[in-house]
């Protein structure tokens, strides 16, 4: 299905792609019925490293920081 404020997310990530795995989830996949039930209203949703980080549209600031600080624990 189409989802323009999912284009949107990714177009603003594009810059930082070299620096995280984007993993899209497809919330409508009977496999991810517990993601639909939780986010069925909030699309885009983003984890970072496993946790929430944001919804709706991207925080770029939010992203950068949170994703500053992942790559200080891995060096």
């Amino acid at each position: 299905k189409p989802c323009p404020l999912c284009d949107e997310a990714k177009e603003v990530l594009e810059p930082y792609k070299k620096r995280f795995i984007l993993q899209e989830v497809d919330i409508t996949l009977p496999e991810n019925s517990a993601w639909y039930d939780k986010y069925k209203y909030d699309i885009p949703v983003f984890h970072l490293n496993g946790k929430f980080l944001m919804k709706h549209q991207v925080d770029i600031q939010k992203f950068e920081d949170q994703l500053m600080k992942l790559e200080s624990q891995n060096d």
